[in-house]
């Protein structure tokens, strides 16, 4: 009679044995490569050694465990590994500036260099609930009104960016929370097939240059569900030279995120030499942000095929420090400005003393909900350059909500006046052609009557289609 409850439980505990052996084969703890529990040692060393016996045994999971708190300088992934934050984990980036030295944008050492990066690998996870934490305070300068003061560099910035993956393939990054980057946080460039799940991106609103998610060269990437607090852009779409040889940046789905910036929270641009196409964003809510949804484009790439639909834009004055005006709805194309060491160095095609600016066409917006202190501003240099613009079913509420004056829109990085000083009108255009406006409203009960100039203010356009 007890035969059967001894043999079931010689079934479980091989079972259970079997469970056992293959976990320890494929989970690698990284205390057991003596990464160390604290704030002051650099276990990037232990780190690196589980990352790439994890990989060199054919893949698995590297395990930060839970409540525990690894400071580390940079790290490089490797195929076939899952980094797995527990609960309460947290990767801190070492605060020394010194060991930074590998920059994030090959011989241009000007903007930032790499924490945690990997080249040329594929099937790569971040996945967990713990956190990520790129220190970025502790590389900025003094604390003002509402920025951080950026420490003086000339042609090297040792800022680390947070994530850095340049020709990886089947990315997933889910769950984890991404905070405090000292520049870019997450930065894709020439990946293709990527998921990005669910994830907390939480930097510092006062930190410049704090981009959230910057997809470069890259094609088959999937945003979703994600919560984006970022001083600069949250999202941000473009096509740098140091990468040309990527190739163009399209087939992008975002949808089903919360995003807030200081610059711009959806930013196609803007640098982009090559081409941006087939992109939607879907069933998004932008809040307290400086501008909302923006297409800037500087240089001689093309921004087209470009859908925003079922989206909730609110934008809001800041200073200067900050590119944007307020406006809930931006699409231009200026060419780019000569000025600092970026531009004369890196920004310009190699031995061009100035830039081009390429085509926008084809971009369509679909049930925008606007509460701004500003209204949408279309523009570009020479007309038509902007062109096939469809808005249907746009909503702007003007609410004044900021102490800045206002009556401004915001053109640079460009040639020339970088401010077009202007009343808020629903719609300002200059020189774009083939605009076409389906059922547009606008409130202005909550607005200073002397700021608005009326519902629209076409300047050298062509071919405006107005359907009530």
């Amino acid at each position: 009679m007890q035969i059967r409850p001894i043999l079931i439980a010689t079934a479980s505990a091989i079972i259970l044995s079997a469970c056992s052996q293959k976990t320890g084969h494929s989970v690698y703890n990284v205390c057991d490569f003596g990464a160390v529990a604290d704030s002051t040692a650099d276990s990037a060393p232990a780190i690196q050694k589980a990352i790439n016996h994890c990989s060199a045994n054919g893949g698995g999971t590297v395990l930060f465990p839970a409540s525990m708190t690894f400071m580390a300088g940079p790290i490089h992934l490797a195929s076939n590994v899952n980094l797995h934050f527990e609960p309460n984990s947290r990767l801190l980036a070492n605060p020394d500036e010194s060991i930074y030295n590998e920059s994030a944008f090959r011989e241009n050492r000007g903007e930032g260099m790499m924490w945690l990066s990997g080249k040329d690998i594929e099937n790569i996870s971040i996945t967990g609930t713990g956190t990520i934490d790129g220190n970025g305070v502790a590389f900025m300068g003094a604390e003002l009104h509402d920025s951080y003061e950026l420490k003086p560099v000339s042609d090297f910035d040792p800022r680390p960016h947070v994530l850095t993956l340049i020709n990886a393939r089947k990315v997933n990054i889910s769950d984890i929370t991404i905070c405090n980057s000292a520049y870019w946080t997450v930065h894709l460039i020439g990946c293709y097939d990527v998921a990005i799940n669910h994830i907390s991106l939480l930097n510092n609103l006062k930190i410049r240059n704090g981009d959230g998610i910057d997809i470069d060269h890259s094609r088959k990437v999937r945003i979703t569900g994600c919560f984006i607090e970022s001083g600069d852009d949250c999202i941000c779409l473009k096509n740098r030279r140091e990468f040309e040889e990527y190739g163009p940046c399209r087939d992008i789905v975002v949808t089903n995120c919360i995003m807030t910036s200081r610059s711009c929270a959806v930013k196609i641009g803007s640098e982009n030499m090559d081409s941006i196409n087939r992109v939607l964003f879907d069933n998004c809510i932008i809040t307290d942000s400086n501008r909302g949804i923006g297409i800037q484009n500087r240089d001689e790439g093309s921004v087209s095929d470009i859908t925003f639909a079922n989206m909730t834009v609110d934008c809001h004055l800041y200073s200067d420090v900050w590119w944007g005006k307020s406006e809930p709805i931006y699409i231009t194309s200026y060419p780019r400005a000569v000025g600092n060491h970026k531009d004369a160095g890196w920004r310009f095609p190699k031995g061009a003393t100035e830039g081009k600016c390429g085509p926008v066409n084809n971009i369509r917006f679909y049930n925008i909900a606007c509460r701004s202190e500003n209204g949408i501003f279309i523009g570009c240099d020479t007309p038509g350059k902007v062109s096939n613009i469809t808005l249907t079913d746009v909503d702007i509420d003007f609410v004044k909500t900021s102490s800045y004056p206002g009556l401004v829109y915001d053109r640079r990085p460009c040639v020339g006046e970088g401010f077009a000083k202007a009343k808020a009108f629903g719609i300002f255009a200059e020189n774009s052609s083939d605009i076409t406006i389906n059922r547009f409203g606008f409130d202005t009960t909550a607005f200073p009557h002397d700021k608005f100039g009326g519902e629209f203010n076409f300047i050298g356009c062509s071919g405006i289609k107005i359907n009530k």
